[in-house]
């Protein structure tokens, strides 16, 4: 067996990340996590989770990922941060450069990079985010109870999502810049036939406004003509971009969008490499599965290391 400076990189400090590192450092393993930033990922822009295991009256973003973070760093993982700027994965030893210049190298390594919502860059977006302005319907859906809110975008998730949010919202609109949706035919019918569903053509959210919260957006037609409306909540759902950019991904195996492709135990087309979390190509991305996935991916590089003696 090579000697490496660990046996294990884990690539990304969200829930996935963390809860990798947490069965890793347990099972004894040499482990680094590797973050760009700081750990905890989107769910640090989540102001309050309710859909948790374990928290019976709800948690903020913050402190879920100080408790997860605390519950590695017990059991002894080692955290660097810093950002990957080339990898290399073909041989036995995986070789990761480093932004600061650093080399590293490690016999098995689980990515878990994570993804990040399409943005629409408007004013008011980043102000309101957490409060009224959010990429997730699962998420925050039951915030909006009998509350008029806007759906902005018109693929699958999107329409799917707004049929969702009449489980709870009173009135859901739809925003869509052109004058017909992309969603699959099914979705589409199933949208038009919900009462507490309607939509506004070839239109763009152009601000979103109030004070502590959101309380309108601002719309602008193709003829550029703007109109203001009233709305407690704003779901920007177009599209979710994977944090892929130092990824082999011809070697690892994604989907057309960029994501990972793995098999039901998180391993990629390469030999000890594993992905979980957001960055894998999936339907849905919670914490939750996030969490279970790493714990999946780090037993994966076990077996894998147990191989390796």
């Amino acid at each position: 067996m090579a000697n490496t400076d660990y046996q294990l990189i884990i690539l990304g400090g969200g829930p996935a990340g963390l809860t990798a590192g947490l069965y890793a450092a347990r099972d004894r393993l040499k482990v680094l996590l590797v973050e760009k930033g700081v750990v905890g990922g989107q769910v640090l822009v989540t102001d309050w989770i309710d859909n948790y295991p374990g928290f019976p009256d709800g948690v903020t973003g913050n402190e879920l990922i100080e408790k997860m973070a605390a519950q590695a760093e017990r059991f002894g993982l080692e955290v660097k941060n810093d950002n990957v700027v080339k990898m290399e994965l073909s041989e036995a030893v995986k070789k990761l450069t480093l932004e600061s210049g650093d080399e590293l190298t490690c016999q098995a390594l689980i990515i878990c990079t994570g993804a990040r919502p399409n943005k629409l860059k408007i004013p008011g977006e980043d102000e309101f985010a957490g409060r009224g302005v959010s990429y997730c319907a699962t998420c925050d859906g039951p915030f909006f109870r009998d509350q008029e809110i806007i759906v902005v975008g018109g693929g699958d998730t999107a329409i799917q999502e707004a049929d969702f949010l009449t489980k709870f919202a009173a009135k859901v609109t739809v925003v869509h810049r052109r004058e017909t949706l992309r969603a699959t035919r099914i979705l589409q019918e199933k949208a038009f036939a919900n009462q507490r569903i309607e939509f506004i053509w070839n239109s763009n959210v152009v601000a979103i406004e109030g004070k502590k919260e959101v309380e309108r957006v601002k719309l602008r037609n193709n003829e550029g003509e703007e109109q203001e409306i009233s709305a407690s909540g704003v779901f920007i759902l177009i599209g979710t971009i994977p944090n892929n950019e130092m990824l082999l991904l011809e070697q690892l195996g994604a989907d057309k969008f960029g994501f990972i492709k793995t098999d039901d135990e998180m391993r990629t087309k390469v030999p000890g490499v594993m992905a979980a979390g957001d960055i894998r190509s999936k339907t849905v991305r919670q914490i939750v599965n996030g969490a279970g996935e790493g714990a999946v991916a780090a037993i994966a590089a076990e077996h894998y290391l147990s191989g390796l003696n």
